[in-house]
């Protein structure tokens, strides 16, 4: 398995939840708890991307495996996209530009 530099999942992170957050919410709410009022992205690796959310007060650990096969730091921005085109699709959201 690919595994990240801690450099490397640590600026994921903070993207992720800096800039992206609302992204977050919908990959969680159509991936695991439609009910998720909050999300922050916490870890990945080259398998699926790791969140805590929030359900009813109570903080709940979501893993979501990418939807592409990721081998390199490149392929983390595609799977992300991806999953995120995905979450919208499943849900019935308009995805918003990149």
């Amino acid at each position: 398995m690919t595994t990240f530099d801690e450099s490397v999942v640590q600026a994921v992170l903070t993207h992720m939840n800096d800039d992206h957050a609302d992204d977050s919410l919908l990959i969680v709410r159509a991936f695991a708890d439609p009910q998720a009022t909050t999300a922050t992205m916490v870890g990945l690796d080259a398998t699926a991307g790791r969140w805590t959310a929030e359900v009813e007060d109570t903080t709940t650990a979501v893993e979501v495996p990418w939807p592409i096969e990721v081998t390199e730091r490149a392929d983390l921005r595609k799977a992300v996209v991806v999953l995120y085109e995905q979450a919208c699709e499943r849900l019935g959201v308009e995805p918003r530009g990149h």
